[in-house]
């Protein structure tokens, strides 16, 4: 059976792969984004296909726009589904470094953004006494990464915000998952290469695909719709690890920053 989808962050990324994927799939998609010549330029390049993808220009900062959004998606559908909450922002710095523009970012896009849309689409559910929202987080929802302060404190908002939700929701027939991968490899991981405050980002084995994240979503988000899925998995023991014994965590983040930085220094090279 075909559902009809609610995507943020689609010109980029791992909304722009789950677009195409979902509708290749024969279900329908809300494909939003702030930037609007992106998204068309992503229609163009990957093909989208135009019965079953619908494009709107969404900035998640503005719940006006959201509610806006919404109607689009129940004219043009008439149903919604899955609300699939990717939009994000991350840009690497220091604590004393940091700018008010960034700290404003930071916190509107990932963590105001993703509210507004568990509250105006989070309602709509409510009405119809069913549907599932999909939080994308981050394993800094579970580990705070030094040089990332403020992408970890949002992230760790959204785990914070989307844990309660799926509570209140739940005796509403509206499912609620968090999705907390690795570094994945996308325009956000790219640009974090030249920023030395960025490598722990680099410390694992390898960076999770965006196929990944499509094939964590077929295979277990959307049918068995866990609270929370940390990707990969021994990666996400180590991140919860880190919540429960900080003090172990900043004895060994050294190794996992000079790990970081040789790979970085590596991907320099070759790119």
């Amino acid at each position: 059976m075909s559902d009809v989808f609610f995507l943020t962050g689609c010109a980029s990324g791992i909304g722009r792969h789950l677009t195409r994927a979902l509708s290749n799939l024969g279900h329908s998609v809300l494909a939003t984004d702030v930037n609007e010549a992106g998204l068309s330029e992503a229609a163009t390049k990957d093909g989208w296909n135009s019965d079953r993808v619908k494009r709107c220009t969404l900035d998640v900062r503005d719940g006006a726009q959201w509610e806006r959004a919404l109607k689009t998606c129940l004219e043009h559908f008439g149903r919604l589904d899955v609300l699939l909450n990717i939009a994000g922002y991350l840009k690497p710095g220091w604590t004393w470094e940091l700018d008010q523009t960034q700290i404003d970012r930071h916190l509107d896009i990932n963590v105001k953004g993703v509210i507004h849309g568990v509250h105006v689409v989070g309602k709509h559910m409510v009405e119809k006494k069913k549907g599932h929202i999909i939080n994308i987080g981050s394993l800094a929802s579970l580990a705070p990464v030094p040089g990332l302060s403020l992408y970890s404190s949002s992230k760790f908002a959204v785990r914070g915000f989307t844990l309660a939700a799926a509570q209140e929701l739940a005796p509403h027939g509206v499912k609620v998952t968090l999705v907390m991968p690795d570094a994945v490899q996308t325009p956000m991981l790219d640009l974090q290469v030249n920023y030395e405050q960025a490598a722990m980002t680099f410390s694992g084995p390898k960076a999770l695909t965006v196929e990944d994240i499509e094939r964590a979503l077929l295979d277990e988000v959307l049918p068995n719709a866990p609270l929370e899925l940390p990707l990969p998995f021994t990666r996400g023991a180590m991140a919860r690890l880190a919540t429960f014994l900080p003090a172990a965590v900043v004895k060994l983040a050294p190794l996992f920053t000079k790990k970081g930085r040789a790979e970085q220094e590596k991907r320099k090279r070759t790119s």
